[in-house]
């Protein structure tokens, strides 16, 4: 099975764009070109740019806040294979984890944020001991998603 989040990455950068040029062109109609009058719906015009100032903020940082990453998994081959990078407002480096199968020893799901920030740590045995790898933050996923990597997961997973 492989897949990717790239969609809802894709759906999240529009998102923001939008929001920047709804943001800029109300900046310019009210402050440049004065087309707006004041106060519109009996709010001043202070109160209309911290109103739009705030929700421009939470559409640009939700996705730093809930660590939001473009996530691609697969197990088609000998390896489990998870890339991953941050998707917020500035991408973040590519990272990869590739773990062979027969040494997979296991997952463990942590949630924060009232389970709004969900990310997932691997583990890996080797003669010496366990491995843990670096928590890949599976936020961004569709509840079907996590669903479809947590099957996955349980089928390499052999109890001990």
């Amino acid at each position: 099975m492989t897949f990717d989040n790239s969609k809802t990455i894709i759906s999240l950068r529009i998102k923001l764009f939008l929001a920047t040029i709804i943001f800029l062109a109300y900046v310019v109609l009210t402050y440049v070109a004065k087309l707006i009058n004041f106060p519109l719906l009996g709010i001043s015009d202070t109160a209309w740019t911290l109103i739009l100032v705030a929700i421009y903020l939470f559409i640009a940082f939700l996705p730093v806040i809930l660590s939001y990453q473009f996530v691609s998994y697969s197990d088609d081959s000998e390896k489990i294979v998870f890339r991953y990078f941050t998707a917020g407002i500035v991408g973040g480096r590519k990272n990869s984890i590739e773990i062979d199968k027969r040494s997979f020893s296991g997952y463990k799901i942590e949630s924060s944020l009232l389970g709004l920030k969900q990310k997932i740590t691997l583990f890996q045995r080797f003669n010496e001991g366990v491995a843990t790898y670096p928590p890949v933050y599976i936020s961004a996923l569709s509840r079907e998603e996590k669903s479809k990597i947590i099957k996955s997961l349980n089928l390499f997973t052999k109890p001990e």
